[in-house]
């Protein structure tokens, strides 16, 4: 009897692992051709305070007339890029995704293959 027990759960176990590898057998990845990379930017503002004067400096030998300088916010702005518009290529359709990086000339795809069954109600 304790053989049985072995054998039977050796069984179970060997079937749920080949279930798991027949699920990862309907998923292997391939490579796209990229065809348009565009970035996604992201516009920042910074703030900094600068000396603004009115009157350019004026020098009299050594010395400098009063310019009338005073602290002043300024504002900068700049861009980043945060994101990628990627379109590429795979067994002859067009596809467009978002991704955080620049692919290159090549991107690589997973291809996942599942069942398209109808509704429960419907079978």
């Amino acid at each position: 009897m304790p053989l049985l027990s072995v054998a039977l759960l050796f069984t179970a176990t060997v079937s749920a692992q080949a279930q798991s590898e027949g699920q990862l057998s309907n998923v292997r990845t391939e490579y796209a051709q990229v065809l348009r990379v565009e970035p996604v930017y992201q516009t920042l503002r910074a703030y900094a305070v600068e000396q603004r004067c009115d009157n350019p400096a004026e020098s009299t030998g050594v010395a400098q007339t009063n310019r009338n300088c005073r602290p002043t916010r300024v504002e900068r702005e700049f861009q980043r890029p945060v994101a990628y518009d990627v379109d590429y290529i795979h067994r002859g359709v067009k596809y467009r995704s978002r991704l955080p990086i620049d692919p290159g000339k090549r991107l690589k795809v997973r291809i996942s293959v599942t069942p398209d069954l109808p509704p429960a109600e419907k079978r």
